[in-house]
């Protein structure tokens, strides 16, 4: 195999950095993930897979249908439960996972490809190999150091390896917080699989169904001057959040009545970073393009970038020109696409949180047409998004069983 040999340092065991370190080893790389982490388990928080993202997953032998359910519908209704419109997905790729499931798959299949995960290994500082003559160096908090052929930094929003290339990262806080929390479901809730999405008025909650129905998902925004910080570890108490959407309908109530605990963080823009690679270094995921969540394709955008940045590495070696012209090709590949879809999901945050009672009736009222006269259209729009295989239809291994999740799903 065309990496064969090659050792490869992957920093971060989230989904990006589990989804590469599964596509190197099955191109024949030796791959350790350095997780900080005592425990690989994401506690309490729902994402959406979309075809995309479900590509790159089918292309690796990880079945989305076994790690989530189908999504069949997005629902969009102003905050007194009324409609304004329903967009049928049907069975093409759409799924609703509970995070901790699907970083289960991604650390099995990323072990069984022959990946090694190592946990308490908080990295420190790391030398890119910018220099001549020069590889990259990892050095870890208990005084250990690495000399792989190559680092790939999926170490998400305060990613080491993107301070090393780039500096110190100023991101700026949007005026928005976000809150996420996990319920058992309960009689009366929505029967349909599908992601309904409450608007109103500077604010909006979205909800759907995890791990057959039996649990449901929130994440609530809302616009505010108070800062919070960029971090999804920050508790928050459960009223603040009921405060919030005190006016919202009665389905809403029921959901936040149920809320115990809930994480609450800051929405800070970051800027896609101008420079993805150095030396023999590349960054993956949020490191590079931290998303915001309001077209739910941070996860997506990951899984994209682990297959692209393996193919890209293989194709090179392959093709006798090394892993830097690999690294180039992956920036080039997927800098732009990820730039259009971070504007794509900041324009999204507007359009539900309309203040202005007649432009947000004139709106919904839109929206009700469109629904009435081509629903499609209004998904269309989102084609040269949902609609790209990265994988170009490759499939590198045949279809693995995933293991039952360990991750808490009610924090």
């Amino acid at each position: 195999m065309p990496l064969d040999g090659m050792r490869i340092a992957v920093i971060g065991a989230g989904i990006g950095g589990l989804a590469a370190a599964r596509a190197l080893a099955l191109r024949g790389a030796e791959v350790t993930v350095l997780e900080q982490a005592e425990k690989i388990r994401e506690v309490g928080a729902g994402l959406q897979i979309s075809p995309n993202g479900a590509a790159v997953l089918q292309g690796l032998g990880l079945e989305p249908s076994n790690i989530g359910m189908a999504n069949e519908a997005v629902h969009l209704l102003d905050r007194s439960g009324r409609t304004a419109i329903r967009m049928a997905l049907g069975p093409t790729g759409y799924y609703l996972c509970h995070r901790a499931d699907l970083i289960a798959a991604l650390a099995h299949g990323a072990r069984q490809a022959g990946a090694r995960i190592r946990l308490l290994q908080r990295v420190e500082r790391i030398e890119t190999g910018a220099a001549p003559d020069s590889g990259p160096e990892i050095r870890i908090a208990n005084q250990a150091r690495m000399r792989p052929d190559l680092v790939v930094g999926a170490d998400g929003l305060h990613s080491c390896l993107r301070g090393a290339i780039l500096g110190e990262a100023r991101p700026r806080f949007t005026g928005q917080v976000a809150w996420r929390a996990v319920v058992p479901s309960a009689p009366g809730d929505p029967e349909a699989a599908e992601a309904r999405l409450y608007m109103g008025p500077g604010r909006h909650l979205v909800t759907y169904p995890l791990r057959g129905g039996a649990y449901r998902n929130i994440v609530a925004v809302e616009e505010r001057r108070d800062w919070a910080p960029d971090s999804w570890s920050h508790e928050d108490d459960p009223e603040a959040l009921r405060a919030a959407f005190r006016g919202f309908c009665p389905e809403v109530q029921s959901l936040l009545d149920r809320v115990r605990r809930v994480h609450l963080w800051g929405l800070h823009r970051h800027e896609v970073a101008p420079q993805w690679t150095e030396g023999a270094t590349a960054l993956l995921g949020d490191a590079a393009h931290p998303t915001l969540p309001f077209l739910a394709q941070g996860a997506n955008l990951a899984l994209e970038d682990a297959w692209v940045l393996a193919e890209a590495l293989s194709a090179s070696v392959a093709q006798g020109q090394g892993p830097g012209a690999g690294l180039r090709h992956y920036q080039s590949q997927r800098q732009p696409r990820a730039r259009r879809a971070i504007e794509a999901a900041t324009r999204n945050a507007w359009k539900y949180h309309l203040r202005f009672p007649p432009l947000r009736l004139a709106a919904h009222s839109a929206l009700r047409i469109a629904g009435r006269v081509a629903p499609q259209r209004v998904v269309g729009q989102f084609d040269w998004l949902y609609g790209l295989d990265v994988t170009g239809g490759q499939r590198l291994s045949e279809p693995l069983p995933c293991p039952q999740s360990e991750g808490d799903l009610c924090p």
